[in-house]
């Protein structure tokens, strides 16, 4: 038996080397080197090709990047997504300092406005309310840069598990000191 496949492996290693020159040895491309023609004419007739610079966008100042997001955070807790759930507390997507200033300003909401240590995120499912382990929900809000109106949009959203997710598209205008809404979408 050990004679066999000595006999096998003297016919296999053979093959094998055969095999793998003629696969080695296909010519699908030419390698060009350095000190080619060929290649000096590439380099010579290549073009450079530069991006042209972007419109510089104005800035939001931090200011009114906040009141903004004050404005459709109000926005979205007066359309009351929570009423067909048993949702105990809706979160806010923010800083601190930002969450606690609408935690006051809105605190007789129902349900309560809680600061975000307060939320058990599980991937992929519905936040859960650490001090009723019910159901929760989060309202974040993106804030884009101005428009050449000085208009900027802004994108207010709300999440409660996958089959409760969705959006309102804010554009915004800007009315002496305060912002104001002027389409949702």
């Amino acid at each position: 038996m050990k004679h066999g496949l000595n006999k096998d492996l003297k016919f296999i290693f053979p093959l094998a080397f055969l095999l793998l020159a003629a696969g080695c040895s296909a010519d699908k491309e030419k390698i060009v080197f350095s000190d080619e023609a060929a290649s000096r004419q590439l380099v010579t007739n290549a073009a450079v090709v530069l991006p042209q610079p972007k419109p510089q966008q104005k800035k939001l100042d931090a200011q009114d990047e906040l009141k903004v997001r004050e404005i459709v955070f109000g926005y979205l807790l007066s359309r009351h997504f929570w009423d067909d759930g048993d949702y105990s507390a809706i979160f806010l997507q923010g800083d601190d300092d930002e969450v606690d200033a609408l935690i006051k300003k809105f605190s007789g909401h129902v349900p309560p406005i809680k600061p975000g240590y307060d939320a058990d995120l599980p991937p992929n499912r519905t936040p859960i309310d650490k001090d009723t382990g019910r159901p929760a929900m989060i309202l974040s809000v993106d804030v884009g840069e101005l428009n050449a109106d000085d208009a900027v949009d802004a994108l207010g959203k709300w999440y409660a598990g996958g089959a409760v997710t969705g959006f309102y598209s804010f554009e915004l205008k800007k009315n002496g000191d305060d912002w104001e809404i002027k389409s949702v979408k």
